[in-house]
């Protein structure tokens, strides 16, 4: 079973869903372009906003299948 993770960019209402973090924090570095820091923190906190990235990005875990 997944324990899927929702990401939430700004002001956007479509959340982009991924299935293990290894695969968000790739996300984030090529097409987002965040720091590593930026991003070790998302998935550290759940939550990552300015002066570390342009937007806000919010994690939003999902239950399993």
């Amino acid at each position: 079973m997944i324990a899927w993770l929702d990401l939430l960019i700004g002001d956007d209402p479509h959340p982009r869903r991924f299935d293990r973090p290894g695969t968000l924090r790739a996300y984030l570095l090529k097409m987002e372009r965040l720091s590593a820091e930026a991003a070790d923190t998302l998935l550290r906190d759940g939550e990552v906003g300015p002066p570390l990235t342009r937007l806000a990005y919010r994690l939003r875990p999902l239950g399993r299948d």
